[in-house]
């Protein structure tokens, strides 16, 4: 695993972030019972992620990718949206942090 970031949005509730050997974002998550199983949520990225929860059940991920830009994408408790670009020319790596339900911040 390279550039790890994990979150937690509920209860007995981890979920782990990192970039694979493919350059690509790949997820698992703990639910107090046992690990899931490793997915690719895919991309190509040229940071490691930065991910933050803003209410149970939703986060969002975030990652510059070779373009320069930062991208993101999220989980609403029902799916992974596509990833979506949020522009800039970035360099570096990103953080994020929420303080409040609906309320994202990334640096």
């Amino acid at each position: 695993m390279k550039h790890l970031a994990a979150v937690s949005w509920g209860s007995d509730r981890v979920d782990l972030f990192w970039v694979g050997d493919d350059g690509a974002l790949w997820h698992r998550s703990w639910d107090g019972r046992g690990w899931s199983a490793d997915e690719s949520l895919g991309g190509t990225l040229a940071s490691g992620p930065a991910v933050t929860a803003w209410a149970p059940g939703e986060m969002e991920v975030f990652a510059i990718f070779p373009d320069g830009q930062l991208w993101n994408r999220y989980w609403d408790q029902t799916y992974w949206h596509g990833w979506e670009p949020m522009g800039g020319e970035l360099t570096g790596q990103p953080a994020a942090s929420s303080w409040s339900a609906e309320r994202l911040d990334v640096f």
